[in-house]
Protein backbone atom coordinates (compact mmCIF):
# COMPACT_ATOMS: atom_id res chain seq x y z
CA UNK A 1 0.00 0.00 0.00
CA UNK A 2 1.53 3.16 -0.90
CA UNK A 3 0.34 6.85 0.81
CA UNK A 4 0.21 9.72 -0.91
CA UNK A 5 0.53 12.92 2.17
CA UNK A 6 0.00 16.49 1.41
CA UNK A 7 0.25 18.76 3.72
CA UNK A 8 -0.71 22.33 3.20
CA UNK A 9 -1.84 25.90 4.37
CA UNK A 10 -3.90 27.76 2.32
CA UNK A 11 -3.59 31.74 1.55
CA UNK A 12 -5.23 34.16 3.92
CA UNK A 13 -6.02 35.51 0.94
CA UNK A 14 -8.15 32.80 -0.55
CA UNK A 15 -11.63 33.87 -0.97
CA UNK A 16 -14.61 31.70 -0.49
CA UNK A 17 -15.28 30.68 -4.39
CA UNK A 18 -11.50 30.08 -4.52
CA UNK A 19 -11.87 27.70 -1.76
CA UNK A 20 -15.38 26.44 -3.47
CA UNK A 21 -13.37 25.76 -6.74
CA UNK A 22 -10.49 23.81 -4.62
CA UNK A 23 -13.33 21.38 -3.30
CA UNK A 24 -14.85 21.06 -6.51
CA UNK A 25 -11.25 19.68 -7.81
CA UNK A 26 -10.49 17.38 -5.35
CA UNK A 27 -13.88 15.81 -5.74
CA UNK A 28 -13.79 15.49 -9.57
CA UNK A 29 -9.84 13.74 -9.03
CA UNK A 30 -11.65 11.59 -5.88
CA UNK A 31 -14.08 10.41 -7.81
CA UNK A 32 -12.61 10.36 -11.87
CA UNK A 33 -9.41 8.60 -10.54
CA UNK A 34 -10.32 4.89 -9.83
CA UNK A 35 -7.19 3.94 -8.65
CA UNK A 36 -7.90 5.94 -5.45
CA UNK A 37 -8.29 3.01 -2.78
CA UNK A 38 -8.61 5.37 0.13
CA UNK A 39 -9.21 9.49 0.76
CA UNK A 40 -9.06 11.41 3.65
CA UNK A 41 -8.60 15.37 4.42
CA UNK A 42 -8.42 16.93 7.96
CA UNK A 43 -7.81 19.74 9.56
CA UNK A 44 -5.19 20.55 12.04
CA UNK A 45 -6.28 20.31 15.30
CA UNK A 46 -3.62 22.15 18.28
CA UNK A 47 -3.89 20.79 22.00
CA UNK A 48 -1.48 23.35 23.15
CA UNK A 49 0.90 20.57 24.64
CA UNK A 50 4.64 21.94 26.17
CA UNK A 51 7.41 21.30 23.69
CA UNK A 52 4.78 18.88 21.59
CA UNK A 53 3.25 21.51 18.78
CA UNK A 54 6.26 24.13 19.35
CA UNK A 55 8.85 21.29 18.16
CA UNK A 56 7.14 21.70 14.75
CA UNK A 57 9.18 23.79 12.25
CA UNK A 58 5.65 25.17 10.53
CA UNK A 59 2.53 24.85 10.47
CA UNK A 60 0.31 23.49 8.36
CA UNK A 61 -3.20 23.68 8.61
CA UNK A 62 -4.63 20.68 6.49
CA UNK A 63 -3.19 17.25 5.48
CA UNK A 64 -4.99 15.07 2.47
CA UNK A 65 -3.99 11.36 1.97
CA UNK A 66 -4.71 9.27 -0.73
CA UNK A 67 -3.61 5.64 -0.62
CA UNK A 68 -3.35 3.28 -3.74
CA UNK A 69 -2.55 -0.16 -3.69
CA UNK A 70 0.58 0.28 -5.63
CA UNK A 71 3.33 2.95 -7.11
CA UNK A 72 1.95 2.12 -10.71
CA UNK A 73 -1.40 3.39 -9.02
CA UNK A 74 0.01 5.83 -7.69
CA UNK A 75 1.70 7.13 -11.20
CA UNK A 76 -1.65 6.56 -12.79
CA UNK A 77 -3.41 8.76 -10.13
CA UNK A 78 -0.32 11.46 -10.85
CA UNK A 79 -0.59 11.66 -14.23
CA UNK A 80 -3.81 12.00 -14.68
CA UNK A 81 -5.83 15.17 -15.76
CA UNK A 82 -7.91 15.47 -12.77
CA UNK A 83 -4.72 15.46 -10.65
CA UNK A 84 -2.73 17.92 -12.58
CA UNK A 85 -5.95 20.18 -12.40
CA UNK A 86 -5.68 19.80 -8.68
CA UNK A 87 -2.18 20.62 -8.46
CA UNK A 88 -2.15 23.64 -10.38
CA UNK A 89 -5.15 24.94 -8.05
CA UNK A 90 -3.35 23.87 -5.12
CA UNK A 91 0.24 25.45 -6.23
CA UNK A 92 -1.08 28.96 -6.67
CA UNK A 93 -3.76 28.97 -4.21
CA UNK A 94 -1.55 27.62 -0.87
CA UNK A 95 1.13 29.62 0.81
CA UNK A 96 3.01 25.95 1.43
CA UNK A 97 2.64 22.53 0.55
CA UNK A 98 4.41 19.42 1.10
CA UNK A 99 3.78 16.46 -0.77
CA UNK A 100 5.56 13.06 0.21
CA UNK A 101 4.84 9.34 -1.24
CA UNK A 102 5.36 6.20 1.86
CA UNK A 103 5.18 2.81 1.23
CA UNK A 104 3.48 0.64 3.94
CA UNK A 105 5.67 -1.02 5.97
CA UNK A 106 5.80 -3.40 9.44
CA UNK A 107 8.22 -2.32 12.11
CA UNK A 108 10.25 -4.92 11.36
CA UNK A 109 10.83 -3.87 7.86
CA UNK A 110 12.03 -0.12 9.17
CA UNK A 111 14.69 -0.74 11.19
Amino acid sequence: MISHVVLFRPKPSMTAAQRADMVSALQRAIDGIPQIKRFTIGRRILLNRPGYETQMAEHYEYAAILEFESEAELRVYLDHPAHDELGKMLFTSAEAVLAYDFERQSPNEII
